[in-house]
C-alpha cells in the first residue's frame, strides 16, 4: 500500500508506517493544489494536518486513492461529498488532543483569574505592583460547561480535582451525572445565570454559532469570565466586546477565531483589552498531542486500507461491506433522517423512536438505527461517526426505540421517525425510490417529497396565498438559487411545511427574515452532504 504523507506531520507517525512490511510511505509537505491532484492518484492513502487543501478539483482523478486520514480534528479542509462520492473514506483523529484542550483550559482560566499576563508584563517593564493584580480563586466558584463531550468531561474533573461546583449544559446529555460530579442544568440559560466561569466545548454549527450572544450575557452574574478553547464565534464577538466594555464580563480568555488570523474589528479589540487574555489557537499544540494524532492516523489509515476496522471516519454511509447495495441506500437515508429530525426539534431529546416498515424491517435494521443516531447526534457533537455513535449515546442516555412491521400500505418499504425534547414533538418518514433514491415522504404527518441533501430550508408557516412567493423572494434577494422546493398542508389546521433545497447555504440574515415574516411559525436550516449519483 502507497501511502502519501501531504503535511507537515509528527516523525512518530511516520516512524510507525515504515516499520510496517505491507506499506510504502512517501513524505511530500508542501505541494500546490496542481501538483498534489497529480500526486494523489497514485497513492492508496492520505495524510494530512490542516495546511492541505483537499478540494474538488484535487479529487477529480483520484486513482487509487481509497482513504484519507486527517491528522487532528476538524476536515473543513477536505471536499467531505466529493470524497464521498469518489469512494473515499475520511477519517479524523479526535481522541488525540483532549487532553491538551482540556489543559490550555485551565490554563487560560487559572492565568485569567490571577491576571498573569498584565503582571509577568508589568514585572518585565521595572514596576512592582501588587496590589493592582489581585486576582480571585477558583476554589468555591461554579463553573458552567456548555457541551460535555470529551473534552468538556476532561475540564469538568479538573474542575472538580480543583474543588469548583461544575454545572452543565448538552442538550444530548440525558444520562445520570455520577454522584459527587456535575449538576446538568434544564437549559443554557440556567447555566448563564448560575456560573462564574463559562467555558464552551461543542463544534461549530448553525445552532452553535452565537449560541453566547448579549442575551445570554445579559443573564449572567457581574464579573463573570468566559473561556472559548472550541471553535471561533461559538460566543459572539460583537457580544462579548460588549460585555467586557460595559464591565458585566470581568474577563475572558480566547483562543479560537471566527477567522485566523483574527480580521474582525470586535476580535482585534478584544485582543487589545487588558481584560482579554488572547492565544493564538494553541489548543493541539503541544508535542505529545502533535504525537499522538499523527499515531492515531497512521494506525486508523492502515487498518482502514487493509479492509480491518474502519475509526473515525465522518462520511461512514457506503463503506460498510456487510451491508447490501440496497441497505447503504437506506443506512444513508436513517443518517439524514436523523439529522433532519434533530435539527428541527429545539431542547433537550428526551425520547426517540424509529419504526421500520415492510421489506426493510426484515433486514438488519440494528446497522440501520446506528446510523440514524449517528444523524441524530451530527448536529451536536462534532466527531459522531458509525464506530462511536452507539458510545457516545450511551453516555448522553440516549436509547432509541426500535419497532419492526412487516407491513407497509403505501410502500414496499418505510421508516419513521419520531423525536421528543422538552420543547417539540417531530417526526419524520422516508423511503428509498426504486432501491436507489431516499427521499423524505413527510415531516410532521405533511405529505411530501423532499430530496434529503445539501442545504435544506425547512419552514413551518401557515397555509394561505402568497407563502410560497414571498419565501421564493427572500431566498431570490439574497441571490440564492432554489434548486428544489416541496411542501405539505393541511386544510383542517390550515397549516403547511415547506422544504426548499438551495444551491448554496442560507446566511443568518436570510434566516432571520424568514422568522420575521408574520406566516412563518418556525424556521430552520440543515446542512446535508450531497447524495452521490445513481446509475
Amino acid at each position: 500500500m502507497k501511502v502519501l504523507i501531504a503535511d507537515k506531520l509528527s516523525q512518530v507517525g511516520i516512524d510507525w508506517l515504515a516499520r510496517q512490511d505491507d506499506v510504502e510511505v512517501a513524505v511530500k509537505p508542501g505541494l500546490d493544489p496542481a501538483e498534489l491532484a497529480r500526486e494523489v492518484g497514485d497513492f492508496d492513502g492520505m495524510i494530512i494536518r490542516s495546511g492541505v487543501k483537499v478540494t474538488a478539483d484535487v479529487l477529480a482523478s483520484p486513482g487509487r486513492l481509497r482513504c484519507i486520514a486527517r491528522a487532528g480534528v476538524g476536515v473543513d479542509n477536505v471536499d467531505v461529498p466529493t470524497a464521498t462520492a469518489r469512494g473515499i473514506i475520511v477519517m479524523n483523529t479526535p481522541g488525540g488532543n483532549t487532553t491538551s484542550t482540556a489543559e490550555l483550559t485551565w490554563a487560560l482560566m487559572l492565568a485569567l483569574s490571577r491576571k498573569i499576563v498584565p503582571a509577568n508584563l508589568s514585572l518585565v517593564g521595572g514596576a512592582w505592583e501588587r496590589k493592582k493584580f489581585q486576582g480571585t480563586q477558583l476554589a468555591g466558584k461554579t463553573l458552567g460547561i456548555v457541551g460535555m463531550g470529551r473534552v468538556g468531561r476532561a475540564v469538568a474533573r479538573r474542575a472538580l480535582a480543583m474543588e469548583m461546583r461544575v454545572v452543565a449544559y448538552d442538550p444530548y446529555f440525558a444520562g445520570e451525572c455520577p454522584q459527587g460530579s456535575f449538576e446538568m442544568a434544564k437549559d443554557l440559560a440556567e447555566l448563564c445565570k448560575r456560573s462564574d466561569y463559562i467555558t464552551v466545548h461543542v463544534p461549530k454549527s448553525a445552532e452553535t454559532t452565537g449560541m453566547i450572544g448579549a442575551e445570554q450575557i445579559a443573564a449572567m452574574k457581574p464579573g463573570v469570565r468566559l473561556i472559548n478553547a472550541a471553535r471561533g464565534g461559538i460566543i459572539d464577538p460583537e457580544a462579548l466586546l460588549a460585555g467586557i466594555e460595559s464591565g458585566k464580563v470581568g474577563g475572558a480568555a480566547l483562543d479560537v477565531w471566527t477567522s485566523e488570523p483574527p480580521e474582525s474589528a470586535a476580535e482585534k479589540k478584544l485582543i487589545a483589552s487588558e481584560r482579554v487574555l488572547a492565544v493564538p489557537h494553541l489548543g493541539a499544540s503541544t508535542e505529545e498531542a502533535q504525537e499522538q494524532v499523527a499515531l492515531d492516523a497512521a494506525e486508523q489509515l492502515a487498518a482502514a486500507l487493509r479492509g480491518e476496522e474502519i475509526r473515525n471516519a465522518v462520511n461512514a454511509p457506503g463503506f460498510d461491506r456487510e451491508l447490501s447495495p440496497l441497505m447503504r441506500r437506506y443506512a444513508e437515508l436513517a443518517q439524514r433522517m436523523g439529522t433532519i429530525v434533530a435539527s428541527v426539534a429545539p431542547g433537550a431529546v428526551q425520547r426517540v423512536s424509529v419504526t421500520y416498515r415492510g421489506d426493510v424491517s426484515k433486514e438488519n435494521v440494528s446497522a440501520l438505527t446506528t446510523y440514524l443516531t449517528v444523524g441524530l447526534l451530527s448536529p451536536y457533537v462534532e466527531d459522531v461517526n458509525i464506530i462511536n455513535a452507539p458510545v457516545i449515546a450511551g453516555q448522553r442516555g440516549l436509547d432509541v426505540e426500535v419497532v419492526t412491521s412487516a407491513r407497509s400500505k403505501d410502500f414496499a418499504s418505510l421508516v419513521e421517525v419520531e423525536i421528543e425534547t422538552d420543547r417539540r414533538k417531530r417526526s419524520a418518514v422516508g423511503t428509498v425510490f426504486a432501491n436507489k433514491f431516499p427521499r423524505i415522504m413527510a415531516i410532521d404527518g405533511y405529505r411530501m417529497e423532499m430530496r434529503p441533501e445539501g442545504p435544506v430550508a425547512v419552514i413551518f408557516s401557515e397555509d394561505r396565498p402568497g407563502v410560497i412567493g414571498q419565501v421564493g423572494s427572500v431566498f431570490g434577494d439574497a441571490g440564492i438559487n432554489i434548486a428544489r422546493m416541496t411542501f405539505g398542508r393541511k386544510k383542517s389546521t390550515r397549516k403547511s411545511v415547506i422544504a426548499v433545497n438551495l444551491d448554496s447555504a442560507p446566511t443568518e440574515q436570510v434566516m432571520a427574515g424568514l422568522a420575521g415574516m408574520d406566516f412563518v411559525d418556525e424556521v430552520y436550516s440543515i446542512a446535508l452532504p450531497v447524495l452521490a449519483d445513481v446509475e
